[in-house]
């Protein structure tokens, strides 16, 4: 272990930094750090870790769920939710797209792609 790091935050390629910013922001209610052309940052109040945005002109959305020779997804968010309807709600309220979900003995899972494609998932605990 390296004394004194933390993981700051996991940064999203997209083609508009600051409106994949203000998605995630309506979603996360986290206030808008930066805002620029190529990139723009959250960050929540308690200081913990937040989401980053970099501009990537040519940004090719992953296929989920994968396919062969398709544009793979990198990496995907899970965030816990207490009420899980209200929480989908919001995000296709400011422009997700529902994927798919499922329920197991031990959560209720919701999993959506963000305006850029990014997968995501909302969940509860059961």
């Amino acid at each position: 272990m390296i004394p004194g790091i933390r993981l700051a935050a996991p940064v999203l390629g997209t083609p508009d930094p600051g409106g994949l910013a203000r998605f995630y922001q309506r979603l996360l209610g986290w206030p808008l750090r930066d805002d620029g052309p190529e990139w723009a940052a959250l960050r929540p109040e308690d200081g913990g870790t937040g989401l980053s945005f970099q501009l990537e002109a040519d940004h090719v959305p992953p296929v989920w769920p994968p396919e062969p020779g398709t544009q793979q997804m990198q990496v995907h968010l899970d965030f816990q939710v207490e009420d899980l309807a209200a929480a989908c709600a919001v995000a296709e309220e400011a422009g997700a797209r529902l994927l798919d979900g499922y329920t197991d003995p031990h959560e209720d899972v919701r999993i959506f792609a963000d305006p850029d494609g990014h997968p995501f998932c909302l969940f509860t605990r059961t």
